[in-house]
C-alpha cells in the first residue's frame, strides 16, 4: 500500500499507526500474500482482533448490564461479534476497497465477501490493539460498534430472517410461506440469485444474493420491514 492509501485508511479509523507495517498486514488477504515472498497477511492477526473484540464487548456487557442473565449476555454478546456485525463495520468505515486481494480472488467477488471483510475487520482489531493498547482498541470497538449494540440489547438485530418471518407471521395462525426462484444471472462463479417470497400466494418481497439461501434471506429481511417488524 502507498502512503495515500495508508493515509486515507488511518482517516476512517481516526488515528495515526505508529507502525505502517501492522496496518498493511491486517488489511492484507492470504490470496495477495501468497503471490510475494515475505508478505505478511492478516489471518494469525485475525485469531488476536477475535479475542480482543469478544473481551471488550464481554466487559461492555457485565458492566453495563448486571441485570441479565449468564445465559442471556452470551447470547447477546455471539450476535455483536457476529460475522453480520463485522461486516456492517467495514462496510460503514469502507475497507473493502482497501482490502488487498490477488487478481482472481478479486476476479471471483472477494471484495464483497463476507468472511473477507468480517476477518479484515478483526485483524484491524488487533492491529490497533498492538499499536495502540486496549485502551484505545476498547474505544475504537465501542465507537464504531455501538449501533450494533444498542439494537441487539433492543431484540433488534436477526440472523436468521426466515425463521423470525415464520414466527411473526405464524402468530395468528398457520399460513403458507413459499420461497420462489425468479431468476438467475451472471457466470457460473459469480452467479446472483433473485427470490421472491410469498405468503398466502400473495408476494411480500423480493431478495438478491450471490446464493439461494442469502437470496431467500434477503426476501424475508425485506418481507419483516413491510410488515414493519424489522429497521435497518
Amino acid at each position: 500500500m502507498n502512503k495515500v492509501e495508508i493515509k486515507k485508511v488511518e482517516e476512517r479509523l481516526g488515528f495515526e499507526f505508529n507502525n505502517k507495517d501492522i496496518l498493511e498486514a491486517a488489511l492484507t488477504h492470504s490470496s495477495f500474500a501468497k503471490q510475494y515472498v515475505g508478505v505478511e497477511y492478516n489471518e494469525r492477526l485475525e485469531f488476536l482482533g477475535d479475542a480482543v473484540l469478544q473481551l471488550c464487548v464481554t466487559k461492555f456487557l457485565y458492566s453495563e448490564h448486571t441485570d441479565k442473565s449468564e445465559g442471556e449476555l452470551t447470547r447477546k454478546r455471539a450476535l455483536i461479534v457476529c460475522e453480520n456485525s463485522l461486516l456492517e463495520v467495514s462496510k460503514v468505515l469502507g475497507l473493502g476497497s482497501f482490502i488487498r486481494l490477488s487478481k482472481g480472488e478479486e476476479m471471483t467477488g472477494g471484495r464483497e465477501r463476507t468472511s473477507i471483510q468480517a476477518d479484515c475487520v478483526e485483524a484491524l482489531i488487533a492491529a490497533i490493539y498492538l499499536d495502540q493498547g486496549m485502551e484505545v482498541a476498547d474505544k475504537f470497538i465501542l465507537n464504531n460498534f455501538k449501533s450494533i449494540i444498542t439494537r441487539t440489547l433492543n431484540n433488534e438485530i436477526v440472523l436468521d430472517f426466515k425463521t423470525r418471518l415464520q414466527e411473526v407471521l405464524q402468530e395468528k395462525g398457520e399460513v403458507s410461506i413459499e420461497y420462489e426462484l425468479v431468476k438467475f444471472e451472471g457466470p457460473p462463479h459469480r452467479r446472483k440469485f433473485y427470490t421472491e417470497v410469498k405468503v398466502n400466494n400473495e408476494s411480500m418481497g423480493e431478495g438478491e444474493g450471490y446464493s439461494k439461501k442469502g437470496a431467500e434471506q434477503n426476501a424475508a429481511k425485506l418481507a419483516l420491514i413491510h410488515l414493519g417488524k424489522y429497521h435497518e
